[in-house]
């Protein structure tokens, strides 16, 4: 029996550090008080949502409130609940009854009625309490956190590391200084059985058309009989599509034919020594596939312990059926990683995003908000997500979303750069640590199908710029505790593995690379993407401001107006590395820092930030399977910033380089080489096309337009493409000369007979300096027509949106916005380029917004409905 604790009544006192060990005075014998009173508390959760629902501090995501709660940090925090002998009718006296604390950040004493029952430290091994003998008929629960580590933010010595707790919370980029403590996880009070299964292992394989599923343990047996016979039985039932309603209303797949058969099996496991291990053959399998490639379909694994039929134990999990393995690129160098993922026989490109954690109080994230997350990688047709090693090893939700919605993951071990030296801690204590981390990391995610890969930490380096390696110390530790306790799965030393760590231009150099993350300029950012030869990018990125309408939630009226960074201590502090203000007036010209140029100036820096992220994604992926996989950074943000490298905002909002995202890794892609956004009036030009396919070969065709600002059509191409399957394939060359013109557009189109496969439209200008200016000249015109909204189940709605240009020139950035902030909005498309006269029709999918921590959910009227609005540049 297993009972949650987190129903029961907690309350939460803070005191300065060592009082509540202490507790009286020595000189006057009274008791010390707190720094605060009881106040009522959420587990899991954390202290800061605590004081913030009881008035004691602001919300810290609001202006520059997080300065004012640090103070939080260095106090020690007493939790307190009660819980009777006798739940849910059994009496925990009768049997072993444990205590566990599935997640405490991040040292903790714990005492149970008054009795110190022992001390843990670290985020990400649990802690397990005997408390049989401690029982009484009610029972007092106290758990002292200690305040926090002192730990480096980004900034810093990777070398002298001590800890295994989030580093983002200590301050990075894209975060502020607000440093979790509390549970972050639940709170379980449990009884044991006598004989029991654990160290639970199941993975899978497919091979000659045949499924194999492994499950390996061991057993626990401390009754007193011991002559008994143990038999481990396993079902086997399924195949099952558990992919989210959200999923399948936004993404299409390949359903593989006609459904699968129904499947059922068992098989017997003798116990022997202790231990017990076999492979259940599933003849003619449904196949789990990623994101895109088809349906991931799923199986329930049920197994159970029994002596002669009768069943002392018995766990339910799910998994899938597929083959994995990293193989060598193509033409790679002989001493290069294998990073070419094999998923059922196949070469699958990566089309990868990282995640961050979803906030800095992670313990209040919920399971609708990692659902959203999932829901915005399956529509923006992301296959693997990479877990990065500063932040988290996330929740169990998040990895049973991935394996119902096809996500792979690439898992991290909490470790990272710090810049002024990335070297790998090896300090004894440190490693102790880690080996603990890292072992309960892969003993809980190892049984996860969407689990790819592993990592050892984020950016670690030897030496600048050159990764660290499988010798190192603390990377072989890890490595050996992977092949240990999984087995199956590929292990990288570190992200990126080298032989060089940055993005460059030097030929033979680059297999695993990071970088860069802002706009390079022009031409020097079409120079060094598209010269680069790197076998994988596992990280790189381009910033953006943020959504209006996200920008009116976190700050004053009186700082909603376009500045940089360093004009506006509000907008820095919310994000000071990724002031986008001088860049976006080079390329648009001069900005007032007015607030009715807000708008404008966040059109013009989202454009340039999927225009600078769609040539990297596009100028890689040409080069498949040379080039292995992209993983963009970042898909999300733990607090809210003014300008970020994120594709979706802390609140949800989509930015237009989501949308880019979305063409750039749609299953056929057109596109085109280039290498300046700038080119002479008159001038001969050369332009490569390809064709990026994920399916099978085709012989379709591309049409090429050049157009002026005004819609006229220049000039027209066609040629046939001769697409081979599952591959790049380049098609031909687009020679145009460059019309007389201030800016002007080359527009593809990709057939397949009558079917539109692919569009892709390129905005180029013929002047050096500011080219783009004349987006800023005159106002263009658009409006918005609005379908009758659909209700859908859970509170769901959708509708078709309808954008027109209505003006005479051209318009960047077209977007349908929810005027409402209780919903979050994702499209078939959005952030559109429209010529006059040209429509666009959206389809629009509403979800709730999830609660934050320090917002309660927006109440919404029956009668309200939603309400679009037109933005464009």
């Amino acid at each position: 029996m297993e009972i949650s604790l987190s129903g029961f009544s907690w309350e939460v006192k803070g005191f300065w550090p060592y009082v509540p060990i202490k507790e009286k005075s020595m000189e006057t014998g009274q008791t010390l008080a707190g720094v605060t009173n009881w106040l009522p508390a959420r587990v899991p959760g954390g202290v800061h949502a605590d004081l913030f629902r009881a008035g004691l501090i602001e919300d810290p995501y609001l202006g520059k409130n997080s300065l004012h709660c640090e103070w939080v940090e260095n106090r020690w925090w007493v939790y307190r609940t009660k819980f009777p002998r006798i739940l849910d009718g059994c009496d925990l006296k009768q049997s072993c009854a444990r205590l566990c604390f599935l997640g405490l950040d991040y040292e903790a004493e714990v005492f149970l009625n008054d009795v110190s029952c022992g001390t843990h430290k670290g985020m990400y091994d649990s802690f397990e309490i005997d408390i049989t003998d401690l029982l009484q008929e009610d029972n007092k629960l106290v758990v002292v956190f200690k305040g926090v580590p002192q730990e480096m933010g980004q900034i810093g010595y990777t070398s002298r590391t001590s800890t295994q707790k989030s580093r983002f919370n200590y301050k990075w980029d894209f975060s502020t200084r607000l440093v979790n403590i509390g549970f972050w996880k639940d709170v379980v009070l449990s009884t044991v059985e006598d004989a029991a299964v654990y160290d639970l292992h199941i993975d899978t394989d497919f091979k000659n058309g045949e499924g194999q599923v492994f499950l390996s343990g061991k057993v626990r047996d401390e009754r007193a009989q011991k002559e008994s016979r143990l038999t481990v039985s396993v079902v086997l039932t399924g195949p099952f599509d558990k992919r989210s309603a959200d999923v399948k209303a936004l993404t299409e797949q390949k359903e593989g034919g006609k459904p699968p058969k129904p499947y059922a099996a068992e098989i017997v496991i003798p116990v022997t020594d202790g231990a017990f291990s076999a492979m259940v053959p599933v003849p003619d399998p449904a196949i789990w596939q990623p994101n895109g490639n088809g349906v991931p379909w799923l199986y329930q694994v049920r197994t159970a312990l029994k002596e002669e039929g009768h069943v002392l134990w018995e766990k339910r999990c799910q998994t899938g059926i597929r083959s994995l393995h990293l193989a060598a690129n193509e033409d790679a160098p002989a001493d290069a990683l294998p990073y070419t993922f094999v998923l059922n026989g196949k070469k699958t490109y990566i089309k990868g995003v990282n995640m961050t954690p979803l906030d800095h109080v992670y313990g209040n994230v919920q399971k609708e908000r990692y659902r959203l997350m999932v829901t915005a990688m399956a529509q923006a047709r992301v296959n693997l997500v990479r877990i990065w090693g500063g932040g988290l090893i996330e929740k169990e939700d998040f990895y049973d979303l991935c394996d119902e919605n096809g996500i792979l993951i690439w898992q991290e071990f909490i470790q990272s750069s710090s810049g002024i030296d990335n070297k790998p801690c090896q300090d004894p204590d440190f490693l102790s640590l880690l080996e603990k981390a890292v072992t309960a990391a892969v003993k809980e995610k190892r049984n996860h199908v969407s689990l790819a890969v592993y990592s050892g930490g984020n950016e670690l380096m030897d030496e600048p710029d050159r990764p660290s390696g499988y010798e190192n110390p603390n990377l072989s530790l890890i490595k050996e505790i992977v092949e240990r306790e999984d087995g199956r799965r590929g292990f990288l030393p570190t992200s990126a593995s080298g032989p060089r760590e940055f993005v460059t231009k030097e030929k033979g150099v680059s297999h695993d690379v990071h970088g860069n993350w802002r706009y390079e300029g022009n031409p020097g950012h079409y120079e060094l993407y598209g010269e680069s030869d790197n076998l994988f990018h596992s990280e790189f990125g381009m910033d953006g401001a943020a959504e209006v309408k996200s920008l009116r939630r976190f700050l004053a009226e009186k700082d909603l107006h376009p500045t940089p960074m360093s004009g506006n201590a509000f907008w820095q502090h919310h994000g000071e590395w990724w002031g986008t203000y001088f860049r976006d007036c080079e390329m648009f010209g001069d900005i007032p820092k007015q607030q009715e140029y807000l708008e404008t100036f966040v059109r013009c820096s989202q454009y340039m930030q999927a225009e600078g992220l769609r040539f990297i994604l596009e100028a890689d992926r040409r080069r498949t399977f040379r080039n292995s996989g992209t993983i963009i950074w970042q898909l999300n943000e733990p607090w809210p910033n003014s300008s970020c490298t994120n594709l979706v905002d802390y609140y949800g909002e989509t930015k237009a380089a989501y949308y880019q995202t979305r063409h750039s890794y749609e299953g056929r892609h057109v596109s085109m080489d280039y290498r300046s956004l700038t080119m002479p009036a008159g001038s001969e030009m050369e332009f490569p096309l390809y064709v990026s396919n994920d399916d099978e070969a085709f012989g379709g065709r591309v049409t090429v337009r050049l157009r002026n600002l005004w819609g006229k059509v220049l000039d027209e191409k066609e040629m046939a493409a001769g697409v081979e399957g599952n591959r790049s394939t380049f098609v031909g060359n687009y020679r145009a000369t460059i019309p007389e013109e201030p800016v002007f557009f080359i527009c593809l189109t990709l057939w397949d007979g009558d079917r539109l496969l692919s569009e892709n439209r390129y905005l180029f200008a013929t002047k050096q300096e500011t080219p783009f200016e004349r987006f800023l000249m005159d106002k263009g015109e658009a409006e918005l027509w609005q379908d009758q909204i659909k209700e859908l189940p859970e509170g769901r709605m959708a509708v078709n949106v309808k954008l027109t240009n209505t003006g005479v020139r051209a318009i960047l950035g077209a977007r349908a916005v929810l005027k409402q902030t209780g919903w979050i909005l994702l499209c078939s498309d959005n952030d559109v380029i429209l010529f006059p006269g040209e429509e666009k029709e959206l389809f629009c999918y509403l979800i709730p917004a999830p609660g934050l921590p320090f917002e309660e959910p927006k109440e919404r009227e029956k009668k309200e409905d939603p309400e679009f609005f037109v933005e464009y540049l």
